[in-house]
């Protein structure tokens, strides 16, 4: 029936008889029960039965569905909980004796009322049967006022029940208390008795009906709302047949069609003839610019979100011609270039911007890294937890010293920062242009009780949100960073003992390598007003930027050298109170700061972190710019350059100095260079230094021996402010001669932009110049001329060949009969050119992330952060070929998400040394295994080695690796499993339950073989060809499945080797 009344269609059940209830599933499907032994599923588009459900207790009175469960009240008083796709009984509570009178559900509880057996027959029952659906049982009944009837939930603010009886009362009580003889009210039906009652959709009136046929309605609000998308109900309209309402023509909003017009085939008046008429269509308006710019086409058809300008469905036409609101089409970008443009960032340049990896079904390996750097340096990957810091990994690895110097260090240490850096710093140094990630090194970070302290670790929200202050952030982890890696280099060459001295100062500039290149000695003198001075010595690895007082609200443009505002840092002077044992309390002092040495490296913090010292720079920039415009006079042009005069007569070529642009001078306050110079009254003169400076004076390696030192700036890093996306760091470098030579084969120096996997070489005023609206300094590094010839520049490898020897397990419960592997003896020792088997299972640490975009594919925002779980080698050659030398299952300390068990072969507890039978060691001591082989110049064989190298965090020559899944791979072919190479080739059924890196390693070597014998070492590539379409066109018949065997066996089932049972 509709809801103006007029019926839809009629149903005539031909094998039921006595209908009792009614359930709507959804919109088109009706479930109808009985005093029968079943129950029909009604389609009402069709109006067709379409299924038939057996019900073993027969008499279905009353029907209600959750998400769960459908429920089913029987006359017996039972209720049953079916399944919502197979109708099947899940369970049943045997709620009265007698029948069932009424039970509703709502979340995990079900109510209940009915009869009782008596002696004198049926009683009504004044207990209340509830269950609990969490547990399916049965909780403390609850006792009612009234003869419960009806009842039925009300969950506004609480799991209400309304408790009905047929005499008229209601009771509202909660299904966990106590009822209440105050909260019983009365309806006055007309008839004797109430027949039925139920509760608006949206919990907002009470319909009881009664024997006379007549409705009651309780509401709370003078005009409820019935359902929640509610509108005034429609009653069927009288009949027009005898007489027809009389139309008012004057009101324009009146229906014509009120009117019945006979059918007739002559011309109607409102025909008008073509001549008279001419169609005038309203154009469409532009589409939003902001869903053009968001638009992905699948095909001819585009999607986009919808941005919420406007009201959905809701188009606003042009009604006049003077209306010119949407002829403005120059918003909207027709070049593609455009719409990529963010318009909130058009003062940013693009290579500034935060830069992200567009995840596809490959993951990361057709993401085109190469469109993003051009160089042959390496980027860094931003995906992984706190990678904010990747522009001062940068920055570290381009300071010569430092990248020489911390790579010829190790240590036992587990998580050494020291020893993860060096690491991560050789992957730098084999890159070829493609981008590496600092897992391991972040991993490292990310156990250090300090870093947490300091609150350097961020967590996913806040990283990807942009909550903190990268700016501060990245300070406190340069300072950080040197500290540690001071500490942890001096910890291997200073015994504990020696290491005394315990406050914010180090021990000495010599306890380190760091401390020799970044320390500056000091002393700090306290002069109280009493005359007593205290002096003693510290050092410090950086210095903070201290700014004039009451600068920023100096209108006048005072203007302030960067030296001076430098020299006030480093020889701080301020007042504060402090200890003075002449007075033995606490005086007002005078805290002076004197230095004794010059740091070979000078670290700087910036300190911009609020308006005002941003003003301060901007205000600073505003003045050079004047004073160089006003100094250059006329020899400048913009964006062109000039020489001057005074190097024209110079005759060489190195002594030409040219002009800078106006554009170059622009938000310029930083020089490339400054001077310092040591006094003999232990005094510090600092000032800016330019190449003018170095004709005047001489060249400053000369005036080194009198104390005068010059600094070169080598490396900026900014905070790039985005408000959308929380910021980024960046960092402009001055990449030296030696890497340019080691990469390019070149000698020059030239100054590049770091961002992430973004890099780019910049002009050299780019990495002094802040536009302090959206980039603003952070750190800079300025380093002595001449540094690297102060220092022994050659890397020795500290790995040797012991770390392939026996090591104990971490694993307390391990035995040696469960070991798997035969480590290396001496005269097994790889060479350069052997063939060494390897495999690696992971476990995830972090779920993926994705999106479901409007065209319905999926979008990976963040891909799963794998750790690397068990690392297998097998030997390639000799008498012991294909018996494992490796296989360590590696500690984590991190939580594990997913074990991956069914690809893996990792249960849960291998990994934990308390409970672990397996052979357990640390990541640190498997990758020294993995770094030794490789700088040996082993061979490595494997299937999909690429992944397995990217989760480890290895960087490996090209042509130390023969992976199976290329040897076997036809061009624009898919790529296939090592498990159907392996049945068409060897006939070998692996991996059959479960993963495991032994067999996996040994079948990879098997094919390594079979591949050279099927091609002749390389020499018919025609008759592999042939070959490979073979086993193309065999794995499309299969559908790329192995069949199933017979009985399951396979080499890991079967006895291995004797040597190794011999164990």
């Amino acid at each position: 029936m509709a809801r103006g009344g007029l019926i839809i269609f009629d149903y005539l059940l031909e094998e039921s008889e006595d209908m009792h209830s009614l359930l709507l599933t959804d919109s088109s499907t009706l479930l109808v029960g009985g005093l029968q032994n079943h129950i029909l599923e009604i389609d009402l588009n069709t109006v067709q039965e379409t299924q038939k459900y057996a019900v073993e207790t027969p008499g279905v009175t009353i029907m209600r569905q959750t998400n769960r469960f459908f429920f089913c009240g029987h006359t017996s008083g039972k209720i049953s909980l079916r399944d919502l796709r197979t109708f099947k009984v899940e369970n049943e509570f045997d709620a009265f004796t007698g029948s069932l009178s009424d039970f509703d559900v709502h979340g995990n509880l079900l109510a209940a009322c009915g009869f009782s057996s008596r002696l004198t027959g049926l009683a009504c029952d004044r207990f209340l049967k509830v269950y609990d659906l969490r547990m399916m049982r049965a909780i403390t009944p609850l006792q009612v006022h009234v003869d419960p009837a009806f009842l039925r939930f009300i969950p506004t603010y609480t799991s209400r029940l309304a408790i009905i009886s047929q005499s008229g009362q209601c009771q509202f009580c909660e299904p966990t208390g106590l009822a209440n003889p105050a909260d019983i009210f009365h309806v006055n039906p007309v008839g004797p008795l109430l027949m039925t009652f139920d509760v608006s959709a949206s919990k907002q009136a009470l319909a009881f009906g009664d024997s006379e046929g007549c409705v009651h309605l309780w509401t709370d609000s003078p005009e409820p709302t019935f359902n929640p998308y509610s509108r005034e109900t429609e009653f069927a309209l009288p009949c027009l047949v005898d007489s027809l309402p009389p139309l008012d023509w004057s009101q324009d909003l009146l229906p014509l069609s009120l009117i019945p017009v006979p059918l007739t085939t002559d011309t109607l008046l409102s025909d008008w003839p073509a001549a008279n008429s001419a169609p005038a269509p309203r154009r469409a308006p532009p589409v939003d610019a902001e869903i053009l710019r968001t638009m992905k086409k699948v095909g001819f058809i585009g999607y986009a979100p919808n941005p919420r300008t406007r009201l959905r469905n809701q188009i606003p036409y042009r009604l006049k011609e003077s209306d010119n609101e949407f002829d403005n089409f120059s918003q909207v970008t027709e070049s593609p270039i455009g719409r990529e443009e963010e318009p909130h960032l058009h003062m940013v340049s693009k290579k500034y911007r935060k830069v992200t990896i567009k995840y596809s079904k490959l993951g990361l390996e057709d993401f085109d890294f190469k469109h993003y750097n051009k160089t042959l340096f390496a980027g860094l990957e931003p995906h992984i937890p706190n990678a904010y810091c990747n522009c001062m990994v940068q920055v570290l690895y381009f300071l010569e010293p430092v990248r020489c110097l911390i790579q010829n260090h190790l240590c036992q240490k587990e998580f050494c920062l020291a020893c993860e850096l060096g690491f991560l710093f050789h992957m730098l140094d084999l890159s070829r242009g493609d981008p590496c990630q600092g897992s391991n090194f972040l991993r490292a970070f990310r156990t250090i009780p300090e870093a947490s302290a300091l609150g350097l670790i961020l967590a996913d929200s806040d990283e990807a949100s942009g909550k903190g202050n990268l700016a501060r952030l990245i300070q406190r982890w340069n300072r950080f960073i040197l500290t540690q890696l001071h500490q942890d280099m001096q910890e291997l060459e200073v015994p504990q003992a020696y290491r005394g001295a315990g406050n914010s100062s180090f021990c000495s500039s010599g306890d380190s390598v760091i401390g020799q290149l970044f320390s500056c000695e000091m002393e700090n003198c306290s002069l109280c007003r009493c005359g007593s001075e205290t002096v003693r010595a510290s050092s410090t690895l950086l210095f903070t930027l201290s700014y004039p007082e009451g600068s920023s609200c100096d209108k006048t443009g005072k203007n302030y050298d960067f030296a001076q505002v430098l020299k006030r840092s480093i020889c701080l002077e301020q007042n504060t109170q402090a200890w003075c044992d002449n007075c033995e309390k606490y005086q007002p002092t005078i805290q002076t700061r004197n230095i004794r040495h010059l740091p070979d490296i000078l670290v700087i913090n910036c300190e911009v972190n609020s308006s005002k010292e941003a003003d301060f720079w901007r205000m600073q920039a505003e003045v050079a710019f004047k004073m160089a415009v006003k100094k250059h006079g006329g020899e400048m042009k913009n964006k062109e350059f000039a020489l001057t005069d005074r190097r024209k007569d110079l005759g060489s070529p190195e002594g030409l100095l040219l002009c800078p642009s106006i554009e170059e001078l622009k938000n310029v306050w930083l020089p490339f260079s400054i001077r310092m110079k040591m006094t003999k009254n232990k005094g510090l003169d600092v000032c800016n230094w330019t190449d003018g400076d170095e004709v005047q004076w001489g060249p400053a390696r000369a005036e080194e021996e009198h104390g005068v030192f010059v600094y070169d700036l080598m490396a900026s890093v900014v905070h790039i402010l985005d408000s959308r996306t929380g910021g980024s760091l960046v960092a402009h470098i001055k990449v030296g001669e030696t890497y340019h030579q080691r990469k390019e084969g070149v000698t020059h120096q030239q100054w590049y932009l770091f961002n992430d996997f973004l890099i780019e070489p910049i002009d050299k005023h780019e990495a002094v110049q802040f536009d302090m609206n959206w980039k603003v300094p952070a750190i800079l590094y300025y380093v002595k001329r001449n540094l690297n010839s102060r220092y022994n520049l050659n890397i020795k490898n500290p790995i040797e060949a012991s770390v392939l020897m026996a090591e104990a397990s971490l694993a307390r419960k391990q035995r040696k009969a469960h070991t798997t592997f035969i480590p290396l003896m001496l005269n097994e020792m790889p060479q350069v050119g052997d063939l060494v088997g390897l495999d690696a299972e992971f476990v995830t640490l972090n779920e993926e992330e994705a999106e479901l975009r409007s065209d319905g594919t999926k979008s990976t925002i963040k891909p799963s952060q794998m750790s690397v779980a068990r690392i297998t080698c097998v030997r390639g050659q000799g008498p012991n070929e294909g018996i494992p030398f490796i296989d360590d299952y590696i500690s984590t300390q991190e939580q594990v998400v997913d074990y991956l068990t069914q690809y893996s072969g990792i249960k849960p507890g291998d990994l934990d040394a308390k409970i672990s039978s397996k052979h357990l060691t640390t990541l640190k001591s498997t990758y020294l295994k993995l770094r030794f082989l490789i700088d040996i110049g082993v061979k490595f064989v494997g299937h999909g080695l690429q992944k397995d190298f990217r989760v480890i965090n290895l960087m490996v020559p090209k042509d130390q690796v023969l992976d199976t899944v290329y040897l076997f791979h036809m061009p624009r072919k898919r790529m296939i499993s090592l498990r159907f190479l392996a049945w068409y080739f060897l006939d070998l059924k692996i991996q059959g339950e479960t993963h495991d890196s032994i067999e996996d390693a040994r079948t990879a070597l098997q094919l390594y073989r079979k591949y050279l014998e099927l091609s002749k070492n390389g020499t018919e590539p025609e008759s592999f060809h042939k070959v490979l379409k073979g086993l193309y066109e065999k794995g499309r018949k299969m559908d790329w499945k192995v069949p199933e065997p017979e009985s399951q066996t396979s080499p890991k089932n079967a006895a291995v080797f004797s040597s190794v049972l011999a164990l």
